[in-house]
């Protein structure tokens, strides 16, 4: 059984970090391509970070150079450390796994609120 499981949302004031995570399990996590997304309220998801099964990283403008996307094998993990976090970072945060002709899985979502 496929599953995404992200940790709790969590409440951050502007300016501070936060680190997301997503462990996976029930496929072969090193060979999809993991990505986070978020959504605001009323829009689509958008795609905020993503990893490739080589290591290769690419980001939304938004987030470049203010986020970094990492995974662990060992323990199937995705990791979002995002920096310098503003008001408008303020939304529900999802991860991702793809790959072309096996399909998408995705995690439940966390709200992640940015509030002084």
């Amino acid at each position: 059984q496929v599953q995404l499981v992200e940790p709790g949302g969590a409440l951050v004031q502007p300016g501070g970090s936060l680190r997301l995570s997503c462990a996976a399990s029930g496929f072969t996590f090193s060979s999809y391509y993991m990505t986070w997304y978020r959504q605001f309220p009323g829009k689509e998801r958008e795609l905020v970070a993503g990893i490739f099964s080589g290591g290769s990283v690419n980001y939304a403008d938004s987030m470049k150079g203010r986020s970094t996307i990492s995974e662990e094998h060992a323990n199937n993990t995705v990791y979002l450390k995002m920096n310098s976090l503003k008001p408008a970072d303020a939304a529900v945060y999802y991860c991702k796994a793809f790959m072309y002709g096996f399909g998408a899985y995705w995690g439940q979502g966390n709200q992640v609120t940015v509030s002084s």
